[in-house]
């Protein structure tokens, strides 16, 4: 199978005067995602920017597994062989892949919802093997308070996902609870691959009176195709990350990733300073930033709150 290859080699610099490339002493860090999308992307970027502000020279390399799996395991191979100072995946499926190569290279893994769920860790507190990172578990609780604040008569809210993404299926089982102590029935449209996803949404149509994409790689990655077929259906969109509110989702409570792979990249600093990955806690990605996109909720037929506007972080799309 042939690898999309894209490499970011690169030296992170972190004096002018800092040695060059052909230093045997230069680390590599090897970066990887199960798919190529814009909060990833971010990620990805922050995490070269924060081993920068960690003072940090090293090589960094990047690959995209396309969104599929077996990909994602046979770049976790190769990157073996490279025998990099440390793997840095990102999503649940690249870190899975990673974790099941090796068990001697550090991996400090970056916007996976939950790792002790998904294999990678013995507890948050002491994941002891070669592994540590940042769990990005979404706020679900303040989703549903924006999604009531701006559509109030939501009674069933569509959940399009992967279940082959441990993740997604962990932010629906927490969904269904939060949802149902506020009297929403929540509504399942399973897509395992990108291509799937337009199906999902049709289904959803008629059956939801509101859609709700959580941060499942394989949804996002289809993003538009969803919100073409809601758009015409009059069903609003909202989004469990902030990257895919200048999308056409209506807003999102959530995370920066570029800051989520700077935060990311101050565990591997640490690793690569000399701790061990097993003795570092996981960490809980910070900040929740308020964006808004008043023309996507426009096309959706909706008209955002001036109360709820000048709450926001940041709003998009205008």
């Amino acid at each position: 199978m042939r690898l999309d290859r894209r490499s970011f080699s690169a030296v992170l610099l972190a004096t002018a005067a800092a040695p060059s490339l052909a230093r045997a002493d230069t680390p590599l860090v090897a970066i990887t995602a199960i798919v190529e999308h814009p909060a990833l992307d971010a990620c990805r970027d922050g995490v070269i920017e924060g081993l920068k502000q960690q003072g940090i020279t090293a090589e960094t390399t990047y690959e995209s597994a396309q969104g599929q799996p077996a990909t994602a395991a046979q770049i976790a191979r190769s990157f073996v062989g490279m025998n990099p100072a440390v793997i840095v995946p990102i999503s649940t499926p690249s870190a899975q892949a990673a974790a099941a190569a090796t068990k001697d290279i550090p991996i400090v893994f970056t916007a996976v919802t939950d790792p002790v769920d998904a294999g990678l860790v013995a507890s948050m507190e002491k994941p002891g093997g070669n592994v540590t990172g940042l769990s990005d578990l979404s706020p679900l609780s303040q989703h549903l308070d924006l999604i009531l604040e701006v559509t109030p008569d939501v009674k069933r809210l569509g959940f399009p996902y992967n279940p082959g993404e441990a993740n997604a299926v962990v932010l629906l089982n927490l969904m269904r609870e939060l949802a149902e102590g506020r009297g929403i029935e929540v509504v399942e449209a399973t897509a395992s691959k990108s291509a799937d996803v337009v199906a999902a949404a049709r289904s959803l149509t008629g059956q939801a009176d509101a859609i709700y994409v959580p941060t499942d790689n394989t949804v996002v990655s289809a993003l538009e195709s969803l919100i073409a077929v809601a758009r015409q259906a009059r069903v609003p969109v909202y989004c469990g990350d902030t990257d895919s509110v200048a999308r056409g989702c209506i807003g999102s409570v959530g995370f920066d990733y570029f800051q989520v792979g700077v935060q990311t990249a101050a565990i591997v600093a640490r690793i690569l300073k000399g701790e061990k990955p097993g003795e570092i806690a996981i960490e809980t990605a910070s900040g929740t930033d308020l964006y808004l996109n008043p023309a996507a909720a426009e096309a959706f037929g909706i008209t955002l709150p001036d109360a709820l506007l000048s709450r926001a972080t940041k709003i998009v799309g205008a």
